[in-house]
């Protein structure tokens, strides 16, 4: 069923996609809200892991970028569309194929931070493949990547109006989500 065409409790039930960059915080809040709603969370970088048996450095290292988006695509295709909380990979929405395989899935919910937060965030990073190995002073340039996802997110839902929060576009429809993750996050 089309999500225009489902019905009041079909929505309510279907999944929360957490996107957003690399240091968002996506895991701690998908944990927290799916808490609160009493559904089932999925990290997708964890379910990438389990199948592979090695982390995501370890895919890089070995297989490469393009074996961890094939990994990842898979993992996007197998999720539920309703009653989870999913926190997806930091790129996993820069895919259109992936845009379009999540547009199916759920509500896409696009969590932010400002870039300086994320740089705090990262840290040595050396579990962040993109990042390993890269001093703190090369890592300024998660702004411009942030920016670049941010691009994929407002592509991915084009048709919704718009309106600035806190100095950052927001989907009007995104407030009461907004509102259950603040929830969600004082009682962790």
């Amino acid at each position: 069923m089309l999500p225009d065409r489902m019905s009041g409790s079909e929505r309510s039930d279907r999944c929360v996609l957490l996107t957003g960059p690399m240091g968002a915080g996506k895991s701690r809040v998908g944990r927290a809200l799916a808490k609160r709603l009493a559904f089932r969370f999925i990290d997708t970088d964890a379910e990438i892991e389990k199948t592979a048996g090695m982390k995501i450095a370890e895919i890089f290292a070995r297989e490469g970028e393009a074996s961890f988006r094939k990994r990842e695509r898979a993992v996007l295709e197998a999720l539920p569309s309703r009653r989870c909380v999913v926190a997806l990979g930091g790129g996993a929405v820069a895919s259109a194929e992936n845009r379009l395989v999540l547009r199916e899935k759920g509500r896409l919910v696009w969590l932010d931070a400002r870039p300086e937060t994320i740089v705090e965030r990262i840290g040595a990073a050396s579990e962040r493949p993109l990042l390993a190995g890269l001093d703190r002073g090369v890592r300024e340039p998660a702004a411009d990547l942030h920016r670049r996802e941010r691009g994929h997110h407002t592509e991915q839902t084009p048709r919704d109006p718009r309106r600035e929060v806190d100095g950052h576009e927001q989907e009007r429809e995104q407030r009461p989500a907004q509102l259950r993750i603040r929830a969600a996050l004082r009682e962790e």
